[in-house]
């Protein structure tokens, strides 16, 4: 992933309204915009614009079914941003004092 994507999918998860249409489309992946939409409190515009935003980050994803398009969360962009800054060490040493903290629990 490059500095200007890393750069969109930033820019795509800063607002609050496009992490809630994120949020919504992990737990009820394919639906349509006014399904979607339904209960914000931004017009529909508003919230096309945000969508647009989410799809030009890579994190919608839309399919056509017949006259409908349903919107799905597309989580492989996120993937780039723990592999950007957490190392794999980091990882591991997280890892091992994860088990630590879990083996003193058990212990007492």
């Amino acid at each position: 992933m490059n500095e200007d994507d890393i750069d969109r999918l930033l820019r795509a998860l800063a607002d609050a309204t496009r992490r809630r249409l994120l949020d919504r489309l992990r737990d009820a992946p394919g639906l349509t915009l006014s399904e979607l939409t339904a209960g914000f409190p931004q017009s529909r515009q508003a919230l096309s614009k945000h969508l647009a935003l989410l799809e030009a980050a890579d994190l919608v994803v839309a399919v056509w079914r017949g006259r409908e398009k349903l919107h799905y969360l597309n989580p492989v962009p996120l993937q780039a941003l723990p592999a950007r800054w957490v190392t794999t060490s980091a990882r591991e040493h997280a890892a091992a004092l994860s088990a630590l903290h879990k083996a003193l629990e058990a212990a007492r």
